[in-house]
């Protein structure tokens, strides 16, 4: 008689060749949580321009990071896995899967309702609520267990952009770095088409209307992706001593031309180089698994970019990976979950 945890990352291709590359972009990118426009419209946008023309440019890019035990991020999920169940003991059954591609979801549930478990909760490996992850995630979820006959206790986590041992974690990565000693910080997260915030807002009335809407937490904004990077950002920022003026938020990895959230990692590299900043270190908070978007679009591509415009370096923080803090969070949210 166990408990069930299912820890759900957001997914990689199988392998770098293009072929793998563009099925795991066409999986993510066709769901309508992620680019959420008319089906119609989301196939052939996604179908007949984005996965034939971008998959061999992402292909290019996996191959950079690969390594020969996989993708950095399935490396990482797969340790913490291991470590997170020699923590729980034989009271606990933890299975992994990925949002998109393998090990699928299904694949991981399918294992859970074998084992027999009493109860199933999920954590989806993002720390700050968006509807394009975590939200995913809990549909996904509530899609394959709805078609059951016998259905355990199942719960989830919402978000853990707070949680003290994380945000340690983080603190403990950048502090390896002196960031005193470098120019500038940038928090730097993944970004979303500013709809999608707007459209998590319940009220109407507060996102993009509110003055400093995202410098706190409210009933409001309490499910609100910027607001929790900006909270996550701030007390990682305090755990360090950073002081407001050497640091700054900022969103990457936008995709077309309707307007996403801002300010863009992009602009800031170069704002910052060309006001003569030399050296800046980057952190990615909404990542507790290195992978394309930190070791190679933050690491190769920002620093070229920046050193290009008269920079001479960007250090990217580590993230949290499998380091014994990130274990030490997860079985605090599976114990007190």
């Amino acid at each position: 008689m166990k408990k069930g945890v299912l820890l759900v990352n957001l997914g990689t291709p199988d392998s770098p060749e293009t072929r793998d590359v563009r099925r795991y972009l066409d999986e993510f990118l066709m769901d309508e949580r992620v680019i959420d426009i008319n089906a119609i419209s989301r196939t052939l946008l996604i179908k007949g321009i984005i996965v034939p023309f971008r998959g061999p440019k992402s292909a290019k890019s996996y191959k950079e990071i690969w390594t020969q035990e996989g993708s950095p991020l399935m490396i990482y999920t797969v340790r913490v896995t291991e470590a997170l169940k020699q923590r729980l003991g034989d009271d606990y059954h933890v299975e992994m899967a990925m949002r998109y591609q393998n090990p699928s979801i299904q694949s991981a549930l399918d294992k859970l309702r074998a084992a027999q478990v009493t109860s199933i909760q999920v954590i989806p490996l993002f720390p700050q609520y968006a509807s394009a992850s975590t939200g995913s995630v809990h549909q996904k979820v509530m899609e394959i267990v709805s078609k059951w006959q016998a259905i355990p206790s199942i719960s989830f986590i919402n978000s853990f952009y707070d949680n003290e041992l994380v945000i340690e974690g983080f603190a403990q990565n950048g502090a390896k770095h002196n960031p005193a000693s470098y120019d500038h910080v940038l928090f730097s997260f993944h970004g979303l088409p500013q709809r999608h915030m707007l459209k998590a807002d319940e009220t109407k009335q507060h996102c993009l209307k509110a003055a400093n809407c995202c410098d706190t937490i409210t009933g409001a904004n309490r499910f609100c992706y910027s607001a929790q990077c900006h909270a996550t950002a701030r007390l990682i920022a305090e755990k360090l001593n950073i002081p407001k003026e050497k640091y700054t938020l900022t969103f990457q990895s936008r995709l077309g031309r309707d307007p996403w959230m801002q300010p863009y990692t992009s602009e800031v590299v170069a704002e910052m180089a060309k006001k003569g900043i030399k050296r800046m270190l980057v952190f990615c908070p909404a990542f507790v698994a290195d992978c394309l978007e930190t070791i190679f679009e933050v690491s190769v591509e920002y620093d070229e970019e920046f050193k290009a415009l008269g920079g001479e370096h960007i250090q990217l923080v580590e993230s949290l990976n499998d380091s014994p803090i990130w274990v030490d969070a997860l079985e605090q949210m599976v114990r007190e979950g």
